[in-house]
């Protein structure tokens, strides 16, 4: 098994393209078979010309990606210019099933029938793991998430959503040879791998777990009995001076995965953003849809909070031999929009597990597991780790 990561910042396709196929050859000298390929917006419009020559030039057997705001390859995340990222692999003993899901009746299809959505991806009892980017203009994931843990419990989903786009219709999604604008696109891998997630949310929980006692839709009513925003309030008066100032940054709400923990700690949480409050009814606004009798607890982000969590989790995976390869999918509200100094994502991947191979890009969204369900997140670091079957770590 071998990885190469390379990432070019020249101006226009063409040269882009040339500089990361001669990299890519002289790196693999020999059999390719996944090009896992990622744009900046600058490029859209050549798209197809770069698949078409990626495809021809590397002579892949599969080949996936998807436009973003900024990509992210060997040593470096490129933000507000132009950049192509790739990452190639030589898999062996592993089988690569690429798809797209496109149109309302392939949709229908596929939401309503697990064996339809299992034959789409090409689930099967080997499977480890499922890597997919989409289109969130076109892409119903509120639905295809949880048809996804009933269809295919044994492999997780990680990737992120596009995010060139402003509009409808500009987003590019690449699978193979062929350029898209809609859709989801992926592969499903199977046999000889063992892929590792890491879902770094960047929160620190603040006051207590409370259980919810009311509630609405998205809106939290009452915690323990009592009206959920004097609760909060009570528990904000409470906080350290230091804590306080944290909430400049806002405030998210963690919603406990299972509730049969006696403690809660770092990953045990969905994080979410608290979107408002309701005065008059005492209530709090949310962006998840709760159900009375849930735990959760308030959390709170910055960049020294992200950069801790996101570092012990990477940590954690040192418990057995480095992985061959990574994917890093990183928020485009993290990179310099959240910390001091650019890079900041990837350098600590190589911090944690120097000379690692790792490509990715910024998303509107990030793909990954928690709790061994699939979401999708906000201001996250979703990682895939690849290593050969039997050499795994952990799973964060």
């Amino acid at each position: 098994m071998k990885f190469f990561s390379i990432v070019s910042e020249r101006e226009t396709s063409p040269d882009a393209v040339v500089e990361v196929v001669e990299g890519a050859r002289t790196a693999m000298d020999g059999k390719i078979d996944v090009v896992f390929v990622f744009f900046t917006g600058e490029f859209c419009e050549e798209a197809p010309a770069i698949v078409e020559s990626l495809w021809l030039e590397l002579d892949a057997q599969v080949l996936i990606g998807c436009s973003a705001e900024g990509v992210i390859g060997a040593d470096r995340e490129v933000e507000r210019s132009a950049g192509l990222s790739l990452l190639v692999a030589r898999l062996p003993g592993v089988r690569i099933h690429p798809f797209h899901i496109a149109g309302e009746r392939a949709w229908r299809e596929v939401l309503t029938s697990p064996d339809a959505l299992r034959t789409k991806i090409g689930y099967g009892e080997e499977s480890r793991a499922i890597i997919g980017f989409g289109d969130p203009f076109s892409s119903p994931m509120t639905q295809l998430l949880p048809a996804l843990d009933a269809a295919a419990p044994r492999a997780p989903l990680i990737g992120g959503m596009a995010s060139s786009a402003r509009q409808p219709g500009e987003n590019v999604l690449l699978r193979n040879d062929q350029a898209y604008q809609q859709g989801f696109v992926g592969l499903c891998l199977s046999g000889e791998v063992d892929v590792q997630t890491v879902v770094s949310q960047g929160c620190r929980p603040i006051g207590k777990p409370m259980v919810i006692t009311k509630s609405h839709d998205n809106m939290i009513e009452q915690l323990g009995g009592r009206p959920a925003l004097k609760v909060l309030q009570e528990m904000i008066e409470a906080l350290e001076e230091s804590e306080r100032e944290q909430l400049a940054n806002g405030l998210f709400v963690g919603r406990a995965i299972s509730e049969y923990k006696e403690r809660f700690g770092r990953g045990d949480f969905l994080v979410r953003n608290v979107m408002g409050a309701d005065e008059q009814n005492g209530g709090i606004a949310v962006a998840e849809y709760v159900k009375t009798g849930q735990t959760i607890q308030f959390q709170v982000r910055d960049a020294a909070t992200a950069d801790e969590d996101l570092s012990l989790l990477l940590d954690a995976q040192n418990a057995s031999d480095a992985p061959a390869g990574a994917l890093l999918f990183s928020c485009n509200g993290r990179g310099t929009r959240m910390f001091t100094l650019p890079c900041h994502d990837i350098d600590a991947a190589h911090k944690s597990m120097p000379g690692m191979p790792v490509a990715g890009f910024f998303a509107a969204g990030e793909l990954g597991p928690v709790g061994g369900r699939n979401f999708i997140h906000g201001h996250t670091a979703s990682f895939a780790l690849f290593r050969p079957r039997g050499k795994e770590a952990g799973t964060a």
